[in-house]
C-alpha cells in the first residue's frame, strides 16, 4: 500500500510492534526509514535493522529491544513532530531538548540524519522529525 508519510508510517509500525511485544518489526526501506533506523540503533532504543526483499521492493526489518523480565521496551514514546501537512524547523539555537537531554530529537540537517546532540555540535538547524524516550 502506497503511502504519503513513510516516516509516519515507520514510527507507528515501531509504536505497534512494542505494545505487542514483537521481536521485530518490518517497515519499507527508503533513504529516509534506513538513516533514522541508523539513528535509533546509535542511540540504543533498538538492537540492530537488516534490508530484506527484492531488489524492486526492499524492505527493513527492525529487530526492537526490551529490558528486563516483563520486557519493558526500550522505547518508552516515539512522537512525529513534522509531518506533511505541518513541516517544524528550528535553527541551530532553538533546537529543542527532549525531557531535559533523556530524550532524542531527530533532525533532519543538510549534513544527512542527527540526534539534537550531533546537530548543535555540528552547529546545523534543520526538520525536526521526531522525539524518542
Amino acid at each position: 500500500m502506497a503511502t504519503n508519510d513513510t516516516i509516519g508510517d515507520m514510527l507507528t509500525r515501531i509504536r505497534n510492534a512494542n505494545l505487542a511485544r514483537h521481536q521485530s518489526t518490518e517497515v519499507p526501506a527508503t533513504r529516509m526509514t534506513r538513516s533514522i533506523a541508523q539513528v535509533l540503533k546509535e542511540e540504543g532504543f533498538i538492537k540492530d535493522f537488516e534490508e530484506v526483499g527484492e531488489p524492486v521492493k526492499r524492505n527493513l526489518v527492525i529487530a526492537l529491544k526490551y529490558q528486563g523480565k516483563q520486557r519493558q521496551p526500550t522505547i518508552r514514546v516515539l512522537k512525529r513532530v513534522s509531518r506533511p501537512g505541518l513541516r517544524v524547523y528550528s535553527n541551530r539555537r532553538e533546537l529543542p531538548r527532549v525531557l531535559g537531554g533523556i530524550g532524542v530529537a531527530i533532525i533532519s540537517t543538510s549534513s544527512g540524519i542527527m540526534t539534537d546532540r550531533d546537530a548543535r555540535r555540528s552547529g546545523v538547524g534543520g526538520e525536526v522529525l521526531c522525539y524518542v524516550w
